[in-house]
């Protein structure tokens, strides 16, 4: 093996490389949304491409295909790593639960609250109240990995468990508060789907291409149910068998979380972020500045920066002082606000709840894109800087 190959090996078996590609991959979208090839960006990101069974046609551009498809393949993954943390994991014991369960609670509340003081006047801006609510867990661990064997496993666990409840949250709130337009055969067709998986696991079908021709009904029946498709993901993920009866040693869930973790860390999640951060700095009315300082922005970024900071401590504290949870061995308040600020990371999750949030807006005299990209920076650096200030200095 070349010295290339190994080095490459080695970068990609780090836990911070999924955050670093994520990073370089939206900075790149922003070099080329702003270069001569500005055009050719949009004319490809707006490209049509067409499925079609029969009379059956599914056309949508591209950049619906990748928010709409990939990010159901990313969605599906984070299905399955809910499942394994619920039965064998973290979340499997009921007293890890109530801290980061409160802490992602008060992670969403205030961020969305924040938001809506700055856009409550607004109903067309206030449907963004849920962008800052959501925490980009790649970049969050790639930040506080950086800070090596320093940090106490106990922190990154708690960070972990904060950002798989926030997942469930950003779950829910996309199917009840961004699905339109309900179409009950398709829906019908979706149910069905659910009950042939629910047969399946059952009577332990592990052979999962079974499972991914099921699921791909059932991406198609929610994509024309009006309710988001990539719930579709999540909901085929809750069916994989955690086990095989034949063979309790093999765990199909597993091994598939396994097989798809590296293809969405460093294939899916990139080609959204190129496809979604294509910020044009000049392309919003009134110039950059207007956009950065408009209600929707600065709501974005104060919800990011403050709202999740103050969420994540003041629930954490309330769930403390109130004896319903214990804080883990090895951590500090300290501690605890810096993990509270690296929550403030939005990034993927925020991109793709603004992409919904405004998607029937036809004139928009902002580019949240602009707040999520700048809350979630500041909200890295803050605590970065603040957790090396105040993790002990040796392992």
């Amino acid at each position: 093996m070349s010295n290339f190959q190994q080095t490459l090996k080695r970068f990609f078996a780090m836990d911070a490389a999924a955050g670093i590609v994520l990073a370089i991959a939206a900075l790149l979208a922003m070099i080329v949304a702003n270069s001569p090839l500005q055009e050719s960006y949009e004319h490809l990101l707006h490209f049509p491409i067409a499925i079609s069974f029969g009379d059956f046609v599914v056309k949508h551009h591209l950049l619906h295909w990748i928010n709409d498809g990939l990010m159901a393949v990313f969605f599906f993954l984070v299905g399955l790593e809910l499942k394994r943390e619920m039965m064998v994991g973290e979340l499997s014991n009921p007293r890890n639960i109530i801290l980061p369960a409160l802490a992602a609670m008060g992670g969403m509340v205030f961020p969305a609250l924040i938001y809506l003081m700055f856009n409550y006047q607004n109903p067309d801006f206030a449907k963004g109240w849920a962008i800052p609510a959501a925490t980009d867990i790649a970049f969050a661990l790639g930040v506080l990995t950086l800070l090596g064997s320093r940090v106490p496993l106990s922190l990154k666990v708690f960070l972990t468990s904060i950002a798989i409840f926030d997942d469930i949250g950003a779950i829910l709130i996309i199917a009840l508060f961004y699905s339109s337009g309900l179409n009950l055969a398709a829906l019908g067709v979706a149910a069905l789907t659910l009950a042939v998986l629910f047969i399946m696991n059952r009577f332990n079908v592990t052979r999962i291409s079974a499972y991914v021709i099921i699921g791909l009904v059932l991406w198609v029946a929610m994509l024309e149910s009006g309710i988001h498709a990539t719930i579709a993901g999540v909901l085929l993920a809750m069916f994989i068998p955690m086990t095989d009866s034949a063979n309790p040693k093999i765990s199909p869930l597993k091994e598939l979380e396994h097989d798809l973790h590296h293809t969405v860390s460093f294939l899916i999640l990139p080609v959204f972020a190129f496809a979604n951060a294509g910020i044009h700095f000049g392309g919003a009315e009134g110039g950059f500045m207007a956009s950065l300082t408009h209600p929707v922005s600065l709501g974005i970024i104060m919800g990011l920066l403050v709202g999740k900071m103050l969420g994540v401590m003041l629930f954490s504290w309330l769930g403390v002082k109130l004896k319903l949870a214990n804080l883990p061995q090895g951590m500090n308040w300290g501690q605890v606000i810096g993990v509270a600020a690296l929550c403030g990371i939005g990034f993927t999750m925020s991109l793709f709840i603004g992409s919904l949030a405004f998607a029937g807006l036809e004139i928009k005299p902002f580019d949240e894109r602009l707040g999520i990209v700048m809350g979630s920076v500041l909200a890295g650096i803050i605590g970065y800087f603040y957790l090396n200030k105040t993790l002990p200095k040796q392992a």
